[in-house]
């Protein structure tokens, strides 16, 4: 079972990845009709560790996500420029007019995480970062990370 952890005053807390989703999706609306929040034009997401390449040992890493040129704020919170970090595991991004799904390999940082730990399988995997906005839709144009690929051993 894949788990993050987040350092809060010190102490790390081990959390599933999985959340309950809410209902049965309806409640979202019709997501290609949905208004997507403008990004700024200089913006910049990025995967500052693990290195592209790298190679652990285990299967825990830690993966700490940045961004330039817009704020990071917990899912829910509408600000411009704002948005929260969604790592993307062995996929691509689907549709960026819909809302990012929340499941192994779509893993939702809706408290405004910068950083998690990831147990991983041994194999190779990649991984990418998109910035969702409060309602978790890619921003427009999205604000995403080069896919980066990472060895487990």
């Amino acid at each position: 079972m894949m788990r993050t952890a987040v350092i809060a005053a010190g102490a790390v807390l081990v959390l599933p990845l999985l959340l309950p989703s809410p209902g049965n999706g309806q409640e979202q609306g019709n997501a290609d009709t949905a208004h997507r929040s403008k990004a700024p034009d200089d913006a910049h997401a990025y995967i500052l560790w693990p290195r592209d390449g790298a190679v652990v040992s285990g299967g825990k890493l830690w993966v700490r996500m940045g961004l330039q040129n817009m704020g990071v704020a917990p899912a829910g919170v509408a600000q411009p420029d704002t948005g929260h970090h969604h790592l993307l595991v062995d996929t691509d991004l689907g549709n960026p007019g819909e809302p990012i799904p929340n499941d192994r390999q779509h893993l939702h940082f809706g408290g405004g995480q910068t950083e998690a730990r990831l147990d991983l399988p041994p194999g190779r995997h990649t991984l990418q970062m998109v910035l969702g906005d409060a309602d978790h839709v890619p921003h427009d144009p999205p604000v995403m990370s080069q896919k980066i690929t990472v060895t487990v051993r």
